[in-house]
């Protein structure tokens, strides 16, 4: 009736506008981009958890004066499952902070401010995973965030977060992330905190060629799409660099125009802070040599205890070290033909065509039910949130998504090397 066209048509407005301070927030990010200048990649990634927003701004300023090129700052233990999101400034989050409106404009505005004063852009990554991946992408997009996690398999398998809820929610959260010019990253290096790193490597590979095609059905460009992976094989295997080598190199000819996001190594991690730093260090060149975008620093006590901000310095000298003397290195590393390198990349690939085939014949949600990923068994019809899910009723409206897919365009797939 007339109430109901009215309720529409002023839903349609709201959202209306809240498309249009998006569009403003990533205008001005452009322009911040112009004033201070963009600094060249691998950008170092480093991670601020205090759980007090007031302790971590100074924190993230030092970090970027030190040569942190992205700060992301964790959330408070627990957030990932809480179906509302907290309001306002908070002091009080444990091993992370809370992912806030008011936080993000703190953190945003200091980052500004130690941009201008070093004269290049500090990017800020937070986390959209979890019961409330739309809301916390739309308030990212308000608040001109440039990074979020943002992978409904992470919750399913590390949260027990219900498969058809989050897959729902992903795909909202990444039209939002699409407009407001985000770049998201995703969490492959997780599955191999729990799987062996060498035989599970292909399904790192399949994880990613799923996320491509879901960020592109969403809207996604390929220089949005910050694909996870991460140095985890067990350092005491015969040829581990080398194998590492592979299966990075591997994934950067696969994705080459995406902003890959290189994880350091923690599964192996010991007490031993001498082999670990030096770990980190061989971590940092892999990321050299194969042409990573975004390199998450590793810290030597990481194994033992939340790092000390000495070690967080020590982290930073190390990845500075071997990025400024090896520069441009990736140009000149090019695998023998036919050598150990390419020989166990195609086999990885190989694997990773087989196992899409079986997903293809039996379905993503029984793949994820079988623990394919992470070896973790998440059936579609368990899980938190799932009564959240409903069907769609005749004559359902949605302003925001009606907008949303109406702009989305599928971009090209990029031409694989």
């Amino acid at each position: 009736g007339a109430d109901a066209r009215t309720a529409h048509e002023a839903a349609r407005r709201a959202a209306r506008a809240g498309m249009t301070r998006i569009d403003r927030r990533r205008a001005e990010r452009d322009r911040m981009l112009a004033e201070v200048g963009d600094p060249p990649q691998p950008w170092i990634y480093l991670i601020v958890a205090t759980g007090d927003i007031y302790e971590d701004i100074p924190q993230a300023q030092a970090a970027a004066r030190e040569g942190a090129d992205v700060v992301a700052v964790i959330r408070s233990t627990g957030q990932s499952l809480l179906d509302f999101v907290p309001e306002g400034a908070t002091r009080e989050g444990y091993a992370g902070t809370y992912a806030t409106q008011e936080n993000f404009r703190l953190m945003r505005a200091a980052l500004d401010d130690v941009s201008r004063e070093l004269g290049r852009y500090v990017r800020l990554t937070n986390y959209a995973s979890g019961l409330c991946m739309p809301e916390i992408a739309t308030l990212a997009g308000l608040e001109r965030l440039d990074m979020m996690l943002n992978d409904c398999m992470y919750g399913i398998i590390f949260r027990d977060i219900n498969p058809r809820r989050t897959f729902i929610d992903q795909r909202f959260s990444r039209q939002i992330h699409a407009r407001a010019g985000i770049v998201i990253n995703t969490g492959e290096d997780n599955y191999l905190t729990t799987a062996d790193a060498v035989d599970a490597a292909h399904t790192v590979i399949v994880s990613q060629l799923l996320n491509e095609r879901f960020g592109h059905e969403a809207g996604l460009a390929d220089a949005q799409l910050g694909l996870g992976h991460a140095f985890e094989i067990n350092p005491r295997i015969p040829e581990s660099f080398r194998l590492e080598l592979a299966h990075a190199q591997l994934v950067r000819e696969l994705f080459p125009d995406a902003p890959l996001k290189y994880m350091p190594p923690t599964k192996h991690m010991t007490g031993n802070i001498f082999a670990g730093y030096l770990l980190d260090a061989f971590f940092n060149l892999a990321g050299v040599m194969t042409g990573q975008s975004i390199i998450l620093i590793g810290m030597m006590t990481e194994g033992i205890h939340t790092p000390w901000l000495s070690d967080r310095d020590l982290a930073l000298e190390n990845v500075r070290y071997v990025r400024d003397a090896a520069g441009g290195l990736a140009e000149d590393f090019v695998p023998r033909p036919g050598g150990f390198v390419a020989e166990r990349a195609r086999r990885v690939l190989a694997e990773s065509v087989e196992l899409l085939e079986k997903v293809e014949r039996d379905g993503l949600l029984t793949a994820i039910a079988e623990g394919t990923f992470g070896v973790t068994r998440r059936p579609p019809d368990a899980g938190k949130g799932l009564d959240g899910v409903v069907e769609r009723a005749d004559g359902y409206v949605n302003p925001a998504i009606e907008i949303l897919d109406s702009e989305t365009r599928t971009p090209r797939p990029h031409r694989r090397r």
